[in-house]
């Protein structure tokens, strides 16, 4: 009997008793179908395993093999445009071999290994070369180059190079020899463990905002290249939606779209939807610059536990190329639930709602690996995280929501309400903030206008004022407040609808530039300034608001194609021309101006 032999199972726990050959965080293959599985801790009697695969039908007294190292990522051209599951296994492969439900302990490499790339080497015999440097690169896809970086670890002198040429990915392109005289071959693949985030050379300060397109994300809270974002909401309150948009839409150069213990359907959907969508910047496939990680609910658990950190060692690969990725994890909530099932496996003592007491350096250890970074190749590189979360019941108080809170800087708060009123994004822009509003102000200044933030900030007071003031209205009605109040009421209205509503099957709506976004803030302010005017000389709210300029204003968004923005120039003449005709009530203007 072999003494590496599983002692008992407990789902995806494993035990083996009385061994010495296993490491912590080392892989392993258990069972005689060889199930990928990770050591999670060693006492002098007891080893535990965290299996990865289903373990139904595992008996006791299999076989359990160490493989001398930890869970890794395998780095090489060719995943772009892949679909995986929650530990890098390819899912178009697996369904070739096994059909429409994955088997376990399917063999099956990562990447293909028979296709050829038109590989550029960068380097020559003699040259010095350090870890992280790109010494080869060839065209991944139609939209980005793939560049093979030396391991961070290596470093030395290049003794031979392949000629330039078609090559797998495990075809020797570079001799190295290291300062210990010791020879290391390179080829277009790398490993990397998954748990390990991959070093830079430097951090460097969040400057830039990440474009996405929608208003109320751009102009009230902007996220940054290089940032942390967190869209809680309760069930059909569109987080998925909102993270399609942003993943269509937002201007980073790769997108890693994790779909960690979603619904089957909704991410066949999400994976239907990418395969037909073009790259609005080069008119090519999306798919060209995406990666999809597919853990849905029905997968192992402990497989949802470790998709996260596959995808995040995917974007941090791309990023020390020198690209801007951004990462859309939906859900963190379906993780944390992995984490709480495990740990009531291993018989841990729960903290609050069940959960384990680690999941707060769980959290933080995850979104502590965004960052715009200088790379060790000498470029810039970001990974900015938008990790969706599902509070059961829409109760922003559990602790996920709550933990996550701490460690990210921009939360947009989903309300229930709003979805249900088909208001989407259904932002809350009472209850979400960006802390990225300081950084990126010069950015602003710079690149979209001087009176940016100013404005910004003028539309969230209104959205504050016209708060309080539907207190007072669900009191006591809307007839008792003031004139000047009323139309707050109106504006705010106008900002709502017209501004941070948006359509994202509309063709001018479903993105929206810099440009346009500041147009309509602006005319929408030259609205209420004017009207303002014109209330406090004793002009009646009715008979500006019979102009039906509110109305026009709502409709701005799509009478205006985004190639057209001088129409706005038309929209300011009109608000003149058109309050230029309200009736002031003689001896209301005169007294107004004595006072």
């Amino acid at each position: 009997m072999n003494h590496n032999a599983i002692h008992s199972i407990n789902g995806p726990v494993v035990t083996v008793r009385d061994s010495k050959d296993f490491s912590m965080q080392e892989m392993v293959l258990v069972g005689q179908k060889r199930l990928v599985g990770e050591v999670i801790s060693i006492s002098d009697s007891i080893t535990t395993i965290q299996v990865y695969e289903s373990t139904t039908g595992l008996r006791p007294g299999e076989p359990v093999e160490p493989t001398g190292s930890p869970i890794c990522a395998t780095l090489a051209p060719g995943i772009l445009s892949n679909i995986f599951d929650g530990i890098q296994r390819p899912l178009r492969e697996m369904e070739a071999l096994s059909g429409a439900f994955i088997s376990e302990g399917g063999d099956v490499s990562a990447l293909d290994r028979e296709k050829k790339w038109e590989v550029t080497l960068a380097v020559k015999p003699g040259d010095t070369v350090k870890g992280g440097q790109v010494y080869a690169s060839c065209p991944e896809t139609s939209l980005i180059t793939h560049k093979a970086l030396i391991h961070p670890e290596l470093s030395g002198t290049i003794t031979w190079c392949a000629p330039d040429g078609a090559y797998n990915i495990e075809a020797p392109l570079v001799k190295l020899t290291d300062e210990e005289g010791k020879e290391h071959t390179l080829s277009l693949i790398q490993k990397w463990p998954i748990r390990t985030p991959r070093p830079v050379a430097r951090r460097l300060p969040i400057t830039r905002p990440l474009i996405t397109g929608q208003r109320v994300i751009d102009t009230l809270f902007p996220i940054a290249k290089g940032g942390t974002a967190a869209v809680p909401g309760g069930f059909g309150t569109g987080k998925t939606m909102t993270q399609h948009q942003l993943a269509k839409w937002c201007d980073a150069d790769i997108i890693v779209y994790i779909g960690c213990g979603e619904r089957g359907n909704e991410m066949t959907q999400v994976l239907e939807e990418f395969s037909h969508l073009v790259d609005p910047k080069s008119g090519k496939a999306l798919t060209d610059r995406t990666v999809l990680i597919a853990n849905t609910s029905n997968m192992p658990v402990a497989a949802r536990e470790a998709s996260i950190y596959t995808g995040i060692t995917l974007a941090e690969y791309y990023r020390d190329m020198g690209y801007h990725v951004a990462i859309m994890a939906d859900s963190t909530s379906r993780w944390a639930e992995a984490l709480r099932e495990i740990s009531g496996r291993l018989e841990e003592m729960p903290a609050e709602e069940g959960f384990p007491a680690y999941l707060p350096s769980r959290l933080s250890g995850f979104y502590e690996r965004a960052g715009y970074m200088n790379t060790l190749s000498g470029s810039e590189g970001s990974v900015t995280i938008i990790g969706a979360v599902s509070p059961q019941g829409s109760d922003f108080s559990e602790p996920v929501t709550q933990n996550t809170k701490r460690f990210v800087r921009c939360f947009w708060a989903l309300d229930k309400s709003l979805a249900y009123a088909r208001h989407y994004p259904a932002i809350n822009w009472i209850n979400s903030y960006s802390e990225y509003l300081d950084d990126l102000r010069v950015w602003y200044r710079e690149n979209v206008d001087p009176t940016f933030t100013r404005k910004r900030q003028r539309l969230v007071s209104l959205l504050h004022e016209e708060e309080k003031l539907m207190e007072i209205v669900k009191l006591i009605g809307s007839d008792v407040l003031p004139d000047d109040q009323k139309l707050v009421i109106e504006t705010c209205r106008v900002i709502r609808v017209g501004l941070l509503q948006q359509n994202a099957y509309h063709k001018d709506d479903t993105y929206v530039p810099m440009e346009k976004q500041l147009r309509m803030m602006d005319v929408t302010l030259y609205l209420y300034d004017k009207a303002k005017e014109l209330v406090s000389r004793g002009a009646p709210i009715s008979s500006i608001l019979e102009t039906g300029l509110f109305d026009l204003l709502i409709k701005m968004k799509y009478d205006i194609p985004n190639d057209k923005l001088e129409m706005f120039d038309e929209y300011r003449r009109e608000i003149e021309l058109n309050l230029a005709k309200v009736y002031i009530p003689e001896g209301q203007d005169a007294a107004q101006q004595e006072i």
